[in-house]
């Protein structure tokens, strides 16, 4: 039963911790989207999937819920996906004139290969600009594997702004329905850039590289954040500096000289000791040398002598710790502390990245069966270890996404650079493809990990 206990705590703390951030570093990426007026139609707490509790926002369209594979949360930024076609505005205009058509009469009407019009249609999907209709009675439904035959437009205000476009209005008295017919007041040309407006491709380089970094930097953030909360509120155990035992590890020199946890050592080897400093100090000469040596300690009052015998050995440690107290930082020295440990976690994960260090990290990096396990211990330890382990994690997930390997967010901000640099943008197909092979690798990554932790926490 305790087994089953242990594991149901590490599954439910793994997937609270690792969902909580996922849907974190999502919202970063939303929010940002949502500043610079790109279009997002969706915005969920678990992953893609056809059961699903959601609502609709009306003032920004984005569909707003949770679905029950609570492995993080994803959400959908229009054009993000897909290749522009060369009539996407001839084929938007020719969907709005109808209301609703399907492939083969587009095709027809526009002298077009189906197979272009598909395409074009599948990207104005994207882009919120039509919507695929889904006919019952052939049989067609929404999840299906493969588009329907037919798209029909959105609704659309006075001045073409759909649901997800900020300032629409549908109570202009101008405002057509989904599927209703319009005839619009601009050209193909005219229509598409506005449509594109909307979208990741249509802004520019900075407010797409923004948005790519905003998912990391809130994970950064909310990383620092509990850091700093804990220090200050629930504060830091230091060492208190007397020259006082608070235990000795069991089996060690210090245990079989006879010292025992509480006792305050006053003379080593001749020197006599104040502090835990000195009395460290004191320790390395006779300890590194493996002569024996003598120690006077005070324990209930009464000063004790006795002889620490080590036979020319040299011990690894000698098996004493410190005292300590509970001390509350100031935001200055909380502040100053978490910059320090979020710079060394930033330079473990660069280190992934250097030959020379990547097996070392990767023997000491963990799957989503360590997190669990460590969430668990971390949750009954007490609300601070939580607290500061849920930092650990979510400092980790933003660094790792900022590493230049697609389809990490660093990867795509690579790509962002490139085409920014080259000035040719690379071809959704290329993207990817790129994408698949780094999809590939992590999830090499992840199975030798795991591995790891099945050996470490499960079979012990």
């Amino acid at each position: 039963m305790t087994v089953v206990s242990s594991a149901l705590s590490a599954i439910f703390w793994g997937l609270i911790i690792l969902s909580l951030l996922v849907f974190v570093h999502e919202g970063g990426h939303f929010l940002v989207a949502r500043a610079f007026g790109m279009r997002v139609t969706e915005f969920f707490l678990g992953m893609p999937c056809r059961f699903k509790l959601s609502r609709r926002s009306e003032r920004y369209g984005t569909e707003y819920g949770v679905t029950p594979i609570l492995l993080g949360g994803y959400n959908r930024i229009c054009g993000m996906e897909g290749d522009e076609g060369a009539r996407m505005g001839d084929v938007l205009l020719c969907v709005m004139r109808r209301g609703r058509a399907s492939v083969s009469e587009v095709a027809a009407e526009l002298g077009m290969e189906e197979e272009d019009v598909l395409s074009c249609l599948v990207t104005l999907s994207d882009w919120a600009s039509v919507e695929p209709y889904y006919d019952p009675e052939k049989g067609e439904k929404p999840g299906q594997r493969y588009y329907p035959e037919s798209f029909q437009t959105v609704r659309r205000d006075g001045s073409l702004l759909t649901a997800y476009d900020r300032d629409h209005d549908f109570d202009d008295g101008h405002t057509t329905d989904v599927a209703e017919p319009r005839e619009a007041s601009v050209g193909a040309d005219e229509l598409i850039a506005a449509e594109r407006s909307h979208t990741y491709q249509g802004a520019g380089f900075w407010k797409r590289f923004l948005m790519l970094v905003a998912g990391a930097f809130v994970n950064i953030a909310c990383g620092f954040i509990l850091v700093v909360g804990v220090l200050m509120i629930s504060g830091v155990s230091v060492n208190s500096g007397t020259n006082s035992i608070s235990s000795v590890v069991d089996g060690s020199v210090a245990a079989n000289a006879g010292l025992q946890g509480g006792d305050t050592i006053t003379v080593v080897d001749g020197t006599e000791v104040a502090d835990w400093q000195s009395l460290v100090d004191a320790l390395d000469g006779p300890l590194a040398s493996g002569t024996d040596f003598q120690i006077t300690f005070v324990r209930d009052g009464r000063d004790i002598t006795t002889t620490v015998e080590l036979g020319g050995n040299v011990p690894d440690q000698f098996g004493i710790y410190a005292q300590t107290e509970r001390v509350h930082l100031g935001l200055v020295s909380a502040v100053s502390y978490t910059s320090s440990y979020i710079g060394t976690v930033c330079s473990y994960v660069v280190q992934l990245l250097m030959p020379e260090h990547t097996q070392e990290i990767l023997d000491s990096s963990t799957s989503i069966v360590g997190i669990s396990v460590m969430a668990s211990q971390a949750a009954a330890a007490g609300l601070d270890e939580l607290c500061l382990f849920t930092a650990a994690i979510s400092l980790s997930l933003g660094f790792m996404n900022l590493l230049p390997i697609p389809p990490l967010d660093g990867g795509k901000m690579l790509i962002e650079v490139i085409q920014a640099v080259t000035r040719r943008k690379i071809p959704a197909r290329v993207q990817n493809i790129i994408s698949y092979i780094g999809l590939a690798l992590f999830m090499l990554l992840f199975v030798y990990m795991l591995r790891q932790d099945v050996f470490r926490f499960i079979l012990g």
